[in-house]
């Protein structure tokens, strides 16, 4: 049988993982796509027209879609990082598998499961917080360029939303043309055949440049 990072074999059982006893912890555990764009949108839309909105007099306007699209790039490699580094670490703690197992080695035992193809909201807002506040300091204050931190969480927050809708898709839409259908096999590949290689789940990019894309 196929393996995860983890060492952790593919559930291929119709019955879902439970990753909780209790209902109601099992329950923000799963969430559907839909949810994922209801919430996130008037996020993005929010802090890109607060942007639009605040630019200051006689500044030039480009740098609002120049931060948004500086937010996508950045998303591009800070989901790279996240999932090469965070979700694939291998713990040798017997508990500290367990809690990362819950995390991510659920989805590679349940690759096909759907409503744990997307973060749940109880990772992903605190998450969101967490980047909104570091590019508050890092931005607004080290490089002193506070105009540039919403456009570019908004556009670091859009590339989470194409993330998640992109990894949803990879797993049960059809893809069967072009680069949609690229990024399939290329996630798949990641799944059942490299689960220490492809870790970019939107390009192959950030695999090309720190050596993790195979030659096939």
């Amino acid at each position: 049988m196929a393996r995860t990072s983890n060492t952790l074999e593919i559930n291929h059982s119709d019955v879902t993982i439970r990753l909780f006893k209790s209902d109601f912890l099992e329950f923000f555990t799963h969430i559907s796509p839909v949810a994922v764009v209801i919430i996130w949108t008037p996020v993005i839309l929010f802090f890109l027209i607060r942007a639009v909105m605040s630019i200051p007099e006689g500044a030039p306007w480009l740098y609002v879609p120049a931060g948004f699209l500086v937010g996508v790039f950045v998303w591009t490699l800070m989901e790279y990082v996240i999932h090469r580094f965070v979700f694939h670490y291998d713990p040798k703690s017997e508990r500290v598998q367990k809690i990362w197992f819950m995390f991510h080695g659920v989805h590679h035992a349940q690759p096909q499961l759907k409503t744990r193809l997307v973060m749940p909201p109880v990772l992903s807002i605190p998450l969101a917080i967490l980047f909104y506040f570091l590019y508050r300091f890092v931005i607004g204050q080290l490089l002193g360029a506070p105009q540039w931190v919403d456009p570019v969480f908004s556009g670091f927050m859009f590339g989470y939303l194409v993330y998640d809708i992109t990894h949803y898709a990879t797993h049960h839409f059809p893809m069967r043309n072009g680069v949609l259908k690229y990024l399939k096999r290329y996630h798949m590949m990641h799944h059942f055949k490299t689960p220490r290689e492809r870790f970019g789940g939107c390009s192959p990019l950030w695999d090309s440049v720190f050596g993790t894309k195979p030659a096939d």
